[in-house]
């Protein structure tokens, strides 16, 4: 009996999760509710049966499967094993929880990465954020046995967007204790309603030369900025900074400043983005309280940086009003953030974010942003006393 409750709970909060996830997406983007109203009725109709069965669930104890588990042929299990491996269809196999337990080498290529890497990730952070509740609703359909589902999803790597068919199976091996579930990838079906965002970095940006030549010309405008600029007033310079970055380096740059007497009280200085941007975005993000999210409340804590190459968590950078996360609003692929160390500790915390059509944040990035964020905390003037 315990066992069943464990198991209604465990898939109550799953549903739970999962619905909230559709609700916020389609807050965010009201142009999909199509898609997201096709997985809210699969979601709908497993709670209907989910409800119906559930008093027989708990009122009756099912007895364990019991008995020996046959033993495939080790011939048999090499043979399968080569076959996985050597298909020319992106093909990856998930455990019950969604994280990638085999991949082969074309869907290895496929998400842009090496199978030993992948292997233990969740499928979801390989997904673009707009697309993930939509995925985890008709993954969860086949993990619970509605029969092969399939979806028009788009995959966030190697710089860029690239949108995909979905085929989700499931598979009950005499061999595992849960089912497993074979994702097949694609091209779309009947090509991309939508238009993916192209590429903002040419192929011979990947080069290390250029990558270096790139960065030194950012950290030497920064430089020449901020020496220009010192003086008493530095909201300019800060705002000119942001700019610089956002125009060359990222397509979003925050500035959070400690310049009041009590020394944890945060301002959000400057906000920079495309010139296109909606203002509603511009107005979420100089609203939002950077002590209450992960970033960059983090970093003014503990005064380290933080380095998000692809983003996992979509809530680190808070919420908007409706509970709809601001980096899914953003349309985010990569994001960093670097505290503004001064000669007194650090001063604020500045943030930068790329979206999913761009190359993700590496090491080397890191590396210069925070060296930029240390220049800029020391042309900050000493905090008033």
């Amino acid at each position: 009996m315990s066992e069943n409750l464990a198991a209604l709970q465990r898939e109550m909060t799953a549903l739970n999760a999962r619905v909230t996830a559709l609700r916020s997406t389609h807050a965010m983007y009201p142009d999909d509710a199509e898609g997201i109203a096709e997985a809210a009725l699969a979601e709908l109709e497993y709670a209907e049966r989910l409800l119906a069965q559930a008093g027989h669930d708990l009122a009756h104890a099912h007895s364990t499967r019991s008995g020996p588990r046959r033993n495939n042929d080790g011939g048999e299990r090499a043979l399968l094993r080569a076959v996985f491996n050597e298909l020319t269809v992106p093909v990856v196999l998930l455990d019950q929880e969604g994280y990638i337990r085999r991949i082969n080498g074309a869907g290895a290529n496929q998400l842009g990465s090496a199978p030993g890497y992948l292997t233990g990730k969740p499928l979801a952070h390989f997904v673009d954020l707009r697309k993930r509740a939509t995925m985890q609703s008709w993954l969860a359909a086949a993990l619970r046995g509605d029969g092969p589902t399939s979806l028009e999803s788009r995959l966030a790597q190697r710089g860029w967007a690239e949108d995909v068919h979905l085929t989700f199976t499931r598979l009950d091996l005499p061999t595992e204790a849960h089912p497993l579930v074979l994702v097949a990838m694609s091209p779309p079906m009947n090509g991309s309603d939508e238009e993916g965002p192209a590429p903002l970095e040419s192929e011979v940006e990947d080069q290390v030369v250029v990558l270096a030549a790139r960065r030194l010309d950012v950290l030497t405008r920064m430089t020449r900025l901020l020496l220009r600029g010192t003086g008493p007033n530095t909201s300019l310079v800060l705002t000119d900074a942001a700019e610089l970055l956002a125009d060359s380096y990222a397509d979003w740059v925050i500035i959070d400043v400690c310049d009041l007497p009590d020394p944890e009280a945060v301002r959000r200085d400057v906000v920079a983005g495309p010139d296109h941007a909606p203002e509603e975005l511009r107005e979420l993000l100089s609203t939002a309280s950077s002590s209450d999210t992960d970033v960059p409340g983090e970093v003014l804590s503990r005064g380290q940086s933080l380095l998000f190459p692809l983003i996992e968590d979509e809530g680190v950078l808070g919420h908007d009003p409706s509970g709809a996360p601001l980096l899914g609003l953003l349309g985010a692929g990569s994001l960093l953030s670097v505290p503004l160390r001064g000669s007194r500790g650090v001063r604020g915390a500045l943030t930068l974010i790329r979206r999913s059509n761009r190359g993700s944040f590496r090491l080397a990035d890191l590396g210069l942003i925070e060296e930029i964020g240390e220049h800029i905390g020391l042309a900050l003037p000493p905090r008033p006393h």
